[in-house]
C-alpha cells in the first residue's frame, strides 16, 4: 500500500502526517508513508486544498485533518 500526504510543509501536513504513521502502525497494515511537497505533483491530483491524504493513487480527503480512527478506516 502506498500512502501519500499532499502539503507544502505546514502544521497540518505535519499533523496529518503524523496521524496517518501512528494509524498504520496501530493496524499493523503494510504501507509506504511519503510526504508530497512538490506542486506540480499535488496537482497531479487535483487538489487544491491542502493537507490531503492519497491512498493507493485515490484522494482520500483534503483540506482537513482526520483522525487517527478515521484513516484506520480507509486502510
Amino acid at each position: 500500500m502506498k500512502i501519500e500526504i499532499l502539503g507544502m510543509g505546514c502544521p497540518k501536513c505535519k499533523m496529518l502526517y503524523e496521524n496517518t504513521k501512528k494509524a498504520v502502525s496501530e493496524t499493523g497494515v503494510q504501507a509506504e508513508v511519503e510526504k508530497v511537497e512538490d506542486m506540480i505533483k499535488i496537482t497531479e491530483y487535483n487538489v487544491m486544498m491542502t493537507p490531503a491524504l492519497v491512498i493507493d493513487g485515490k484522494v482520500k480527503t483534503t483540506g482537513k485533518i482526520p483522525s487517527v480512527e478515521e484513516i484506520k478506516k480507509w486502510l
